[in-house]
């Protein structure tokens, strides 16, 4: 299960073994029909440590094969002690019989994972439309309230809309945004849209489908992708096919669209048909009923015919059969080779993401071991290595450079909020983000020090006025984003690795190693007072300060508090 078809021919190899407890792995590997004089051919291959957790050694190596299969196995050493270790167990000796060995039948070009490549320099921000900007009041909601002067609750409306979008693009563009995602769209009677009536239809309050047209045309010219968001798992209580199952019961034709217990349906104490969470308003669509798949992919299909998006955000994507997900992909992929589908799963997501159904998940465990190292300070450094290489070793790398990086969102409390105030620890937050490896995204109005706690206090209008925006922290911002996309190795490029931090230290970063042999650091003091580190005998020389433009000559550095560096040294 650790082994990933990355390219053409190349298969990226992984075992993991217990925290120290091996000193080196040998990969034996060859093609099972090269035979000479009775005997297998194979080859041997020194594998890297790549990281270690709280549990686990993670060892790799990456093998080529002209014939695109091969058996392999490893050769584990301890203390003088080896043993073989293959798909049949362990062997005192290396086994000759090939039965023994691990294997890769074929690597089919089309097993390998491949998401769209414009993803990885991508920086998204996430925008909730009902609270941006209300560009065109014309369409306001009855009741529609002026423009952030009452806090939000899950009822009220403001007035957000696309034309709204459409008339800020430029501020985008000026932080340097190239990806927006967006919160649901079509038409729902809640402000946050999740509750879906006509999948087909553009909610109002929002424009019509030439605003979006537009809108997306805009985006498009300024170099902006744009992502949608589709509740597929269920739909809204005003569905028109669940309120002809609630009228018309066993004689409705849309019975077996849902997932009904028994009939009539109710609602209280507890609905008698599934749904999302146990929310009576949103219940759940059967998708193993053909008439529900063919629906859900017409609508998947009908906005990027029309519409020319380039991405779809699934949401409650782990609660939807895998097929039906496979289908999706070979839909709107037909149309749309370059689309990127990424899915809403808060948990380790591997079977979705071997190539036949998304290109990413939404990575919040990176999200909350950030949160736990740089906001709340609940972990140490030396606990966040560890955290944060299982998340690392959770996927291959190419599954990596595509990961939905994100701090704060529509469903969580503004990341200010959960750093107490401090905005030194949301710059070190906005300065991990920017310069890790993934696809990075930022929740609208974070960039200018926007405050609110859980849903739906996360959810206020958006500041347009500059004398209430922290320009300083939006700055801080566009900077890191200028360089991401200035210096490669500040993005996506070159193999990564955390610095090894000793229990107690106060200091935390990782380097990104090109193949030339050039090296990116990113360091971060997590105290309150100044800390000294010395750095590793790999980065040595003079370094460029890649933040201040000056040069460092090391070995050691001293961090302000909850300071940062950024340094990159040449090969």
């Amino acid at each position: 299960s650790y082994a990933y078809a990355c390219a053409k021919g190349q298969i990226q190899i992984r075992i993991k073994t217990a925290q120290g407890d091996i000193d080196s792995v040998l990969l034996l590997y060859g093609d099972p029909y090269h035979w000479q004089d009775g005997k297998w051919i194979y080859s041997e291959l020194e594998m890297q440590k790549a990281g270690t957790d709280s549990l686990y050694d993670y060892w790799e190596a990456s093998v080529t094969s002209p014939y695109k299969r091969f058996r392999y196995g490893f050769e584990l050493a301890s203390g003088g002690e080896k043993t073989f270790f293959g798909e049949a167990g362990f062997f005192s000796e290396r086994s000759t019989d090939i039965a023994h060995y691990f294997c890769v039948p074929y690597a089919h070009e089309s097993d390998i994972f491949q998401a769209p490549d414009w993803v990885k320099d991508t920086v998204w921000y996430q925008i909730f439309p009902e609270r941006f900007a209300n560009g065109d009041p014309d369409n306001n909601p009855e009741g529609t309230l002026a423009w952030g002067k009452t806090d939000p609750t899950p009822t009220n409306f403001f007035g957000g809309d696309l034309e709204g979008v459409i008339q800020n693009v430029g501020y985008l563009r000026e932080l340097g945004i190239t990806g927006i995602y967006f919160t649901p769209i079509f038409e729902a009677h809640s402000n946050h849209k999740y509750d879906t009536i006509d999948y087909m239809k553009l909610d109002p309050q929002f424009g019509d489908k030439d605003t979006l047209k537009r809108l997306v045309a805009v985006c498009h010219e300024n170099g902006i992708r744009v992502m949608l968001d589709a509740v597929f798992n269920h739909s809204g209580f005003y569905f028109p096919p669940f309120q002809d199952v609630l009228k018309n019961g066993l004689d409705s034709r849309y019975k077996d669209w849902f997932h009904v217990l028994e009939f009539p349906l109710a609602t209280e104490p507890m609905p008698n048909y599934e749904t999302f969470a146990f929310t009576p308003f949103m219940p759940k669509l059967n998708t193993q009923n053909e008439e529900v798949r063919e629906y859900l992919l017409r609508v998947a299909r009908y906005w990027v015919e029309e519409f020319d998006i380039d991405g779809w955000r699934l949401d409650v994507a782990n609660e939807v059969d895998h097929a039906f997900w496979r289908d999706f992909r070979r839909e709107v992929k037909a149309i749309k080779p370059d689309l990127y589908i990424l899915g809403e799963i808060w948990h380790d997501s591997m079977p979705w993401l071997r190539g036949d159904q998304f290109d990413a998940v939404m990575n919040y465990p990176l999200t909350r071991n950030v949160l736990d190292l740089f906001a709340k300070g609940s972990i140490t450094p030396h606990m966040f290595v560890e955290n944060m290489t299982t998340v690392l070793f959770m996927y291959p790398d190419t599954v990596q450079k595509s990961a939905f990086n994100l701090v704060g969102s529509h469903d969580t409390p503004r990341v200010l909020n959960e750093c107490g105030g401090d905005k030194r620890r949301l710059k070190q937050i906005f300065t991990f983000l920017l310069t890790f490896i993934g696809s990075p995204c930022i929740y609208y109005g974070d960039e200018i020090g926007m405050d609110g706690g859980q849903d739906p206090g996360c959810r206020k209008c958006m500041e347009w006025d500059k004398e209430k925006q922290d320009r300083e922290l939006f700055a801080h911002v566009q900077k890191l984003i200028r360089l991401r996309k200035e210096q490669a190795l500040l993005a996506n490029e070159g193999r990564i690795s955390f610095l090894d931090v000793s229990q107690d230290s106060n200091v935390v970063g990782f380097i990104k190693t090109a193949d030339t042999g050039e090296k990116a650091a990113v360091l971060f003091n997590v105290s309150e007072d100044a800390s000294t580190f010395v750095l590793p005998a790999a980065l040595t020389g003079c370094a460029k300060d890649l933040w201040t433009g000056g040069t460092f000559a090391g070995p050691e550095i001293t961090l302000e508090p909850f300071g940062f560096s950024l340094l990159e040294f040449q090969g």
